[in-house]
C-alpha cells in the first residue's frame, strides 16, 4: 500500500519545494492561456503572456480571480480540458448568489483523495482505524474529499453524510468508530448527545478532523474534552479542490499546506499588494496541478497568517493559522470591524457552550447587534447568579473584546436550534435595507 506521510515531498528542502513549484506553474499557465478565454483576455488586459512567467518569482504579474469572476462565467467557461475529460463536478450552496461549480478529471480526484489522505495520517490515522464520515456527501466537497482519502489510507470507511444522529452514535459504538470527520459545530453537538446517553465510555474515538466553518482554539478544547480525542483543523474550498488543501499535524500550530499542488499567497486585501511570512491579510490560492479547473491567483477572501517555522512533525510546507475571519464577510458594525470568532472566543473563555445566534440590524441608520446565548445546564440551574449579572459581564466582556457595546440576551439549554452541517450563526438583516 503506497504511504501517505511522503517523506520525500512533505520533508522536501524549501528551496526544492519552490523548484517544483516554478516548474508546474510555467506548465500550468500556458495550459490555462491556451485552453481558457477568460483567463487568457485577463492576462491580455494585464500586460502578460505566458513567457513572462518563469517561476513563482513572476507569480504577482497574473491578475486575481475571485468568486464573482466564477460566477459570471457559470458553469463552463473556466473549463480547461474538454468535457469528455471529466468524471465529476461539485458545487457550492449557492446560498450568496449563483452557484460556483468546480470540475474534476480522475487525475485531479487521484491528487485531492491524495491530499485528504495525508490530512487522515498526520492525525494518526492507519489501515486500522475506522472513518467516520458525517460530512454531506453529494455535491457538497466534504464527505466525497475524506472519503476518498480514508480510502487511500486503508481505513475502514463509514460514509455516514450528516444527519440522524441517533445513528451515528450508534454506529459509533458497534463499528468502533476512532477517527470523526465533520464540521466542528456537528462535533460538539454529537458530543453533548453522547455523553448525555452515558456513553462516553462506549466511543472509542482518538481523533477527530474538523473543518467546513470557523471555530476557536476555545471550541477546539472544549471539543476534545468532551469526545476524549484530539481535535485536528483541515481547511479546503469547492473552488480549489475541497478539504485537504492544507492540514494539521500533532503539533496542532497551523495548517501544512499541501505546496506540491498549491502556492500561497498573502495579500493586502484593499490594494493586493503581496505581503511577506508572518502578516495577516487575505490568502490567495494559485492550483499548479489541477487539470479541469485551474484556479490561478484565487482571492479566497479568508484572513490568515503563513509561516515557515520549523515544525516537530518534519513537514516543510509551509502552514497557514486557522482563518481570522474573511475579508467580505466581516462585519462592519458602528464604524467597527466585527469578526463573529472574536465573540466566540469571549463566549467560550467565559465558560458558555458554542451555541451561539448573531442578530445585526439597523435602526433609524444606526446599527444594532445582539447575541443570543445559550446557557450551559449549571448555569441555568445555577439560581445564585442572576441572569441579569451574567448578560452585565458578556456584555462587558464583548466591549473589551470588539470595541463596542452590544446587547446579549441568555436563553436557556438547547433554545437555539442545533446544526448536522454548517452552523447558522449569523443573521444580517442590513441586507433588507440594502438598494
Amino acid at each position: 500500500m503506497k504511504r501517505y506521510f511522503q517523506p520525500e515531498i512533505e520533508t522536501m528542502p524549501v528551496e526544492e519545494i519552490k523548484k517544483h513549484q516554478s516548474e508546474l506553474l510555467v506548465k500550468q499557465v500556458r495550459h490555462v492561456y491556451d485552453n481558457i478565454e477568460f483567463y487568457r483576455n485577463r492576462m491580455i488586459e494585464a500586460g502578460v503572456a505566458p513567457d513572462d512567467i518563469h517561476g513563482i518569482e513572476d507569480l504577482h504579474k497574473l491578475p486575481f480571480i475571485t468568486k464573482d469572476d466564477l460566477r459570471d462565467q457559470y458553469p463552463y467557461g473556466l473549463l480547461a480540458v474538454p468535457l469528455k475529460d471529466c468524471v465529476r463536478m461539485h458545487s457550492t450552496s449557492g446560498t450568496t448568489g449563483r452557484r460556483v461549480v468546480s470540475f474534476y478529471t480522475q487525475h485531479d480526484l487521484d491528487l485531492w483523495e491524495d491530499c485528504c489522505a495525508r490530512a487522515i495520517v498526520a492525525a494518526g490515522g492507519t489501515n486500522e482505524d475506522v472513518c467516520h464520515v458525517c460530512y454531506g456527501y453529494g455535491l457538497f466537497t466534504g464527505g466525497p474529499g475524506v472519503n476518498g482519502g480514508s480510502h487511500k489510507v486503508g481505513c475502514l470507511t463509514l460514509p455516514m453524510s450528516s444527519g440522524n444522529t441517533d445513528r451515528q452514535i450508534q454506529f459509533m459504538k458497534d463499528l468502533g468508530s476512532t477517527i470523526l470527520c465533520c464540521t466542528p459545530s456537528y462535533a460538539a453537538y454529537l458530543a453533548e448527545c453522547i455523553n448525555e446517553r452515558g456513553a462516553r465510555d462506549d466511543i472509542k474515538l482518538k481523533a477527530g478532523i474538523f473543518g467546513a466553518e470557523a471555530w476557536t482554539e476555545e471550541m477546539r478544547h472544549d471539543i476534545e474534552e468532551s469526545l476524549g480525542i484530539k481535535a485536528y483543523d483541515i481547511y479546503g474550498l469547492t473552488e480549489i479542490s475541497g478539504p485537504g488543501v492544507s492540514f494539521e499535524c500533532e503539533e496542532q500550530k497551523g495548517m501544512h499546506i499541501n505546496e506540491d499542488h498549491f502556492i500561497a499567497e498573502i495579500i493586502d486585501p484593499k490594494t493586493g499588494e503581496v505581503l511577506p511570512e508572518g502578516k495577516r491579510g487575505e490568502l490567495v490560492f494559485t492550483c499548479i496541478t489541477k487539470q479541469a479547473f485551474p484556479l490561478l491567483r484565487y482571492r479566497t477572501r479568508d484572513i490568515a497568517i503563513l509561516s515557515r517555522k520549523p515544525c516537530s512533525c518534519g513537514r516543510t510546507f509551509v502552514r497557514m493559522s486557522k482563518p481570522l475571519g474573511r475579508s467580505d464577510d466581516m462585519m462592519v458594525v458602528k464604524g467597527v470591524n466585527v469578526f463573529p470568532s472574536q465573540i466566540e472566543t469571549v463566549l467560550m473563555n467565559e465558560g458558555y457552550p458554542a451555541n451561539y445566534e448573531l442578530t445585526v440590524d439597523r435602526v433609524r441608520n444606526s446599527d444594532t447587534i445582539e447575541i443570543k446565548v445559550e446557557m450551559s445546564q449549571e448555569m441555568f440551574d445555577d439560581l445564585k447568579v442572576t441572569t441579569a449579572s451574567r448578560e452585565k459581564k458578556l456584555v462587558s466582556k464583548l466591549k473589551s473584546m470588539l470595541g463596542i457595546v452590544v446587547d446579549v440576551k441568555l436563553v436557556a439549554p438547547k433554545t437555539i436550534a442545533r446544526s448536522e452541517g454548517k452552523a447558522v450563526r449569523i443573521i444580517d438583516k442590513r441586507d433588507l435595507y440594502r438598494s
